[in-house]
């Protein structure tokens, strides 16, 4: 497997375990922790699968 492929693992892992980002603080422009910590890994997560495409297709 690829170190690209592996930073896909990244959102997965991120995500998956819940009492990591259940929490109330802190807080961002109003929205608990648990709402903007998910919202935040879209961008991220969009970044890292078009860097695991584009390093992938030079093999």
């Amino acid at each position: 497997m690829k170190i690209f492929d592996v930073l896909l693992l990244a959102p997965f892992v991120g995500l998956l375990w819940l009492p990591f980002y259940n929490l109330q603080t802190p807080v961002l422009f109003g929205f608990p922790f648990f709402y903007w910590y998910q919202f935040a890994w879209v961008p991220v997560t969009s970044v890292l699968i078009w860097l695991a495409w584009k390093k992938g297709s030079r093999t």
